[in-house]
């Protein structure tokens, strides 16, 4: 016979299928398309303007401060534009200057780089040998037959008793020469072989310098005619999105420029120090390849450490190089950058891997460069364009989810670990309380919405049950720190008796001290009992209010939802409990369930311990019903676990000060 598995009542959660793309879908696509392929094909046209809307937001801040300096916009554009182009000529004319004086010594260079390989080869060569020989222990053994054997003639050789073929003579042996003979070029064609390398670089550099000249000088004249075309109807949103990517971009570029610029000339005074050869071109080239994402430093070592290998006879050189580069380029990025980027530039690491990829494919190396500016650009759009969002998610550096949803996540795929370390990250900003309230709470209250509407099985919430209560233990070591100010106030209560000579009653065993001496009642094992509601998450919430109840010095007792029921409710134990408060995390529309656990528990407790409820939904109608909450029957009424353990605290006070004798409680009235 055979055993079918049983069928489960609720339907099964079915997964929506995949919708058919929509016109508006393709027609997307086929716009990426068409803007790829008009980036690829008008590369020659776009990259002197892209270079030269660069080069506009890199001068633009030293525009302002001529014009701050009560020059005229046209003077201080000009200025700044000579300035550049100074800048650029000088270090072209250094550049071809080091180049030259370099070009002498190269045969050198390249022999003593010769005599390094061979010594290599030498080395690995006989290390290799004498490992080879100690695997090989005895000699191969030597065949007789083989060794007697008459060895046949080579092929070729004439048979035996004939005469040898005469040999060609040396005329027919010597080859013809031949020589080619290219046409004398004329004097157009002359021009034109010198000339044409050199007229792209120069063209393009005018064509940067023209239009990024026109740029200055009409820049609010274009800002007014960008919002006309994409933003007049919203002036607020398109005015921040353009102030945004101008000061990213202005402060990307002189930020980098600056950094590149430390780097290079730490570079070249610690080449010239070791006594590499020109050590001016190699930092002006390390500063250039640092534009160049992650492998700009990288690159700008290979020839300078081939250098000081063709330079020193020995290592020291080469060894010294490597770690001149090394040092400074750790010390650029992972402190100066830092300190000037505030720890960001608006990136994920992704995102700049990816752009200089897709850039260099599209524009080659000025892609490469250029990439990381123009992705600020498009990141910049995804946060202030709606159907661009998506960039920013791709992109940008902000977290793609909240963290009440990655709490959620974390807690759902059962990786309690994961969410330690967010929580470790978020902790170092807030209390104990206040993560517990905003990011555990309301994930999970995320959790229970899906369990309403069938979304997660009783295994996924066991799964997420044992994850938590992992999550509360490893937190336990963490100090609810930033008091607030009733603890303050408490603690200037205390100083203030201590100054009278009132005695302090010293606090029970193990529990931390709260700033406040606690009544009789409130000194035993556990003053307070943290009771779970029906829910299968309750537990998790109320093992939060009882660690942070011991953190405050008042020790609690969790106890689940199936002690208080009307079978098990006779053996709770009650002995030396204070208050009692209840957490309810879902109450599913009818709060009756609650109603009858708080009748239970008010035959059980004594009629002067208060009962405390703590509704986590926030917007439950128990909240905003006088009559609900009066059915109920709790003293008090909470909404996070902050207010729960302040009610707390403010039912200890007060029962300390009841059981004061007399003449305490008049210097207690008599304190401010």
């Amino acid at each position: 016979m055979l055993d079918f598995p049983a069928r489960s009542d609720r339907p099964p959660v079915q997964v929506a299928p995949a919708e058919t793309p929509g016109l508006r879908s393709l027609l997307t696509i086929a716009v990426a398309f068409v803007v790829v392929a008009g980036l690829y094909f008008g590369r020659s046209v776009l990259i002197p303007l892209t270079l030269a809307v660069l080069l506009s937001f890199l001068l633009a801040p030293l525009v302002s401060l001529l014009r701050r300096g009560h020059l005229g916009r046209i003077p201080s554009v000009m200025l700044a534009i000579l300035a550049a182009l100074a800048v650029i000529l000088a270090l072209g004319g250094l550049i071809g200057t080091q180049v030259a004086g370099l070009a002498d010594d190269v045969p050198r260079y390249v022999s003593t780089i010769q005599q390094k390989v061979d010594t290599v080869q030498r080395l690995v060569l006989s290390r290799m040998t004498t490992f080879t020989r100690s695997l090989v222990n005895q000699p191969a053994p030597v065949d007789v037959a083989a060794s007697t054997k008459p060895r046949a003639a080579p092929v070729g050789t004439p048979p035996a008793g004939t005469s040898p073929a005469p040999a060609p003579s040396a005329a027919a042996q010597k080859p013809i020469p031949v020589e080619v003979h290219q046409p004398d070029q004329t004097v157009i064609q002359l021009v034109q072989r010198i000339v044409t390398p050199v007229v792209e670089p120069l063209s393009t550099t005018a064509i940067v310098f023209v239009v990024a000249i026109f740029i200055l000088l009409q820049r609010e004249d274009l800002r007014d005619r960008m919002i006309r075309l994409f933003g007049s109807s919203d002036l607020h949103r398109t005015t921040v999105a353009m102030n945004d990517a101008a000061r990213r971009l202005s402060r990307y570029l002189f930020t980098q420029l600056v950094v590149n610029t430390a780097f290079g000339v730490f570079i070249a005074t610690g080449l010239a120090f070791i006594g590499i050869p020109s050590p001016v071109i190699w930092g002006v080239l390390g500063a250039l390849l640092r534009f160049v994402p992650y492998i700009g430093a990288p690159l700008s070592a290979v020839i300078p450490l081939a250098l000081a290998a063709a330079v020193d006879p020995g290592w020291s050189g080469l060894l010294w190089t490597a770690c001149l580069y090394l040092v400074v380029e750790m010390a650029m990025s992972q402190v100066v950058e830092p300190l000037l980027y505030g720890h960001s530039t608006g990136l994920s690491p992704f995102a700049v891997v990816l752009a200089a990829t897709f850039w260099t494919w599209l524009w080659g190396p000025i892609g490469l460069i250029v990439s990381t500016p123009l992705t600020l650009c498009l990141v910049v759009l995804g946060r202030y364009v709606a159907r661009l969002q998506f960039l920013d998610v791709l992109l940008g550096d902000r977290p793609a989810l909240t963290p009440v949803e990655s709490f959620y996540q974390r807690i759902l795929a059962g990786d309690p670990d994961e969410a330690h370390d967010q929580a470790e990250i978020l902790l170092k900003e807030r209390p104990l309380w206040s993560y517990y309230d905003e990011v555990a709470l309301q994930g999970l209250r995320l959790a229970v919405i899906d369990a309403e509407r069938g979304a997660l099985t009783p295994a996924h919430l066991e799964r997420i049950k044992v994850s938590i209560q992992s999550l509360i233990e490893d937190l336990d070591d963490h100090e609810d720190d930033q008091p607030t100010q009733d603890t303050a106030e408490e603690a200037t209560a205390v100083r203030l008796r201590a100054e009278q000579g009132v005695p302090k009653t010293p606090p029970p065993d193990g529990a931390a001290p709260t700033g406040l001496d606690l009544a009789p009642a409130w000194r035993g094992a556990a003053p307070v009992l943290c009771i779970a509601g029906p829910g299968i998450l309750d537990e998790a919430v109320s093992t939060m209010l009882a660690q942070l109840l011991e953190k405050r010095g008042i020790a609690a007792r969790v106890v689940v939802h199936a002690a208080t029921s009307r079978a098990t409710i006779g053996a709770l134990d009650v002995d030396g409990v204070a208050m009692a408060c209840v957490s309810c995390l879902e109450l599913s529309g009818s709060p009756s369930h609650l109603r009858y656990l708080l009748r239970r528990l008010r035959r059980r407790l004594p009629p002067e311990v208060p009962v405390l409820v703590g509704v986590w939904p926030a917007e439950d109608a128990i909240l905003a019903d006088e009559r609900v909450r009066a059915a109920v029957g709790a003293d008090y009424y909470t909404t996070s676990l902050h207010d729960a353990v302040e009610a707390c605290l403010d039912v200890a006070r007060n029962a300390q000060v009841d059981e004061q004798p007399p003449s305490e409680t008049m210097a207690a009235a008599a304190m401010p």
